[in-house]
């Protein structure tokens, strides 16, 4: 490809970026430095679905690793507003096609042979425009029982030129990501660099067709007997580095929920065992699927009936270019967290981010404990739906409480949690999709419960562990107390209030703000006025004095105090 386009590509994806990143500032941060926070709010989903509209745009004409981005923010259901996931959700199907003989090139110099050679017959229509390669159905020309017991498969071929697109992208990310790490809650938070060299490592590896079909193995193998999953076969001898050729297994997909139903299938039962299937990859193989968005993912509907009369199912995985392996302390850490949230047991889930490593050192773990334990009592147990409908009251007595911590969001992420917890939110959303009631906590309970039985089964030290923890604490007990009741005696008794000094804090800072606002307006109309009345000097004076008063209120009255 040449040079200029490349280099009009990258202008084009960094002018985007650079727009939204100027449009942020001023309203996220400007506008409300001064006061007009009401009208950031009301203005936020108009701004979300122009956002989002433009980079639909964007990634459709670019291709390549910005629709992959896209596919990311339309599955995340359960964290962005809908004004994002609605207007990008049709990405997976919007994908442009390449031109087929473009295609034809790349297959016949990779297979070594002419299509007409290799296959009984070939569909040039494609029957999936993927953002990194095209799905093409094909028939092979013999059918062996033993070696080859299918004929129809489908054949992945890389886009011309990927490569080559790939590092025009991923050079724009990097110039993004330089920006965000000048923000400091995001620098404080995640290792932007880290989340773009894992993401770049996953590109990489994920146009590399011998590592993908060795993962499909690798996939099928660990479901060999789970009757409800199912993998394509690979075959071998039509497969390169940049061709891919599988059994088609193309059926449902897994968001055409109107067609699930009407095959006779339970969509809850589909979101359960989706979810099922994740679990036992994270926790019990350490080997993940990890593009699991909506192209990637089918239902198919059998013949046989359930003991209930139903349409039997299965569930078919395809694409396996992106998998997150998981190594075994990161396991027990995720272990740790599932059996605390199963178990409600808020000083374990604590206990859990601090093997994750996903805490700040900073971070006030009784605080922790207190918000998570308040969380469960107000949200364990509830479906999405219900969750949707607690009361606004609710939500903020809670974030009242616990304001403090909410404004200092001890936590970050790192790097070996990036591609699993995005896989983890993605699943989320698919589940959400297929069953508004969904409820993850009775599906994450009986689990928990399993992985307790198994660790308490298994290792006779935890409940040496457990029994030394409550020993520990009941040794404490009298001296604490007696350590109090001296304090009181003497009159040495301290009480801490970090809300209160918080809430000082808060105020202080307010009051710097509106002075510099009313400082900034006073200037600026005194400015606007001598300049009418002809006094161009004085004018001059004021406006450059009402722009060091926006600059004091925006980056200075702010950290005062």
């Amino acid at each position: 490809m040449e040079a200029s386009r490349l280099r009009a590509r990258y202008r084009r994806i960094m002018a985007f970026f650079a727009r939204t990143t100027i449009s942020f500032i001023f309203w996220e941060l400007v506008l409300t430095r001064l006061g007009l926070r009401r009208l950031t709010r009301r203005t936020r989903p108009a701004r979300y679905h122009n956002t989002a509209a433009q980079f639909r745009a964007l990634a459709i004409r670019m291709g390549g690793v910005m629709i992959k981005v896209g596919q990311f923010l339309s599955s995340r259901l359960d964290v962005l507003p809908p004004e994002i996931t609605d207007e990008l959700s049709g990405l997976q199907d919007e994908v442009p096609p390449e031109d087929f003989q473009d295609i034809r090139r790349i297959a016949e110099a990779e297979l070594g042979a002419s299509l007409e050679e290799k296959f009984e017959f070939f569909d040039p229509a494609p029957m999936a425009a993927a953002s990194l390669g095209q799905v093409h159905r094909a028939r092979l020309c013999q059918r062996d029982s033993e070696s080859q017991p299918f004929c129809d498969v489908v054949l992945k071929v890389q886009r011309p030129y990927i490569e080559q697109l790939i590092e025009v992208d991923l050079s724009a990310l990097r110039r993004v990501g330089g920006w965000l790490e000048k923000y400091r809650p995001i620098r404080e938070r995640v290792d932007v660099r880290a989340l773009i060299g894992e993401f770049a490592a996953t590109i990489h590896e994920e146009i590399d067709y011998l590592a993908e079909g060795r993962n499909a193995e690798t996939f099928g193998a660990n479901f060999e007997d789970h009757p409800r999953v199912h993998v394509p076969r690979v075959v071998w001898d039509h497969t390169t580095r940049r061709v891919l050729t599988l059994e088609d297994v193309f059926a449902i997909k897994i968001t055409d929920y109107e067609a699930i139903s009407a095959a006779g299938i339970d969509r809850g039962e589909v979101a359960r065992q989706l979810l099922d299937t994740y679990l036992k990859q994270i926790f019990e193989d350490g080997f993940v699927h990890a593009d699991p968005h909506p192209g990637n993912l089918f239902v198919t509907p059998l013949r046989a009936r359930t003991e209930d009369g139903k349409t039997d199912w299965k569930l078919t995985f395809v694409d396996f270019g992106m998998v997150a392996r998981v190594p075994a302390n990161l396991r027990d850490g995720l272990r740790e967290l599932v059996i605390g949230v199963g178990t409600r047991d808020a000083a374990r889930l604590v206990r859990a981010y601090q093997t994750l490593d996903i805490l700040l050192p900073s971070a006030d773990l009784k605080l922790i404990e207190q918000a998570e334990a308040k969380m469960f009592a107000l949200f364990w147990g509830k479906s999405m739906s219900e969750l949707r409908q607690i009361s606004h009251k609710d939500m903020h007595r809670f974030a009242y409480q616990f304001r403090e911590l909410m404004y200092s969001m001890p936590f970050q992420l790192p790097q070996n949690l990036l591609m699993l917890g995005r896989t983890v939110a993605i699943l989320s959303g698919m589940c959400t999709g297929l069953d508004a009631d969904f409820n993850l906590w009775t599906q994450l309970a009986p689990y928990a419960q399993k992985l307790v039985t198994e660790e308490a089964g298994s290792n006779w030290r935890v409940w040496l562990d457990e029994a030394g923890e409550v020993l520990k604490t009941l040794i404490a007990i009298p001296s604490q107390a007696g350590r109090v009741l001296a304090q009181m005696e003497r009159g040495d008794l301290l009480m801490q209030a970090p809300q209160i000094n918080r809430q000082l804090t808060y105020l202080e800072k307010a009051i710097y703000r509106l002075i510099g606002s009313l400082l900034f307006v006073s200037l600026m109309l005194g400015g606007v006025l001598l300049y009418n009345a002809g006094n161009g000097l004085f004018a001059g004076i004021l406006l450059a004095l009402s722009v060091f008063a926006l600059f004091w209120t925006i980056f200075f009255a702010r950290g005062h105090g």
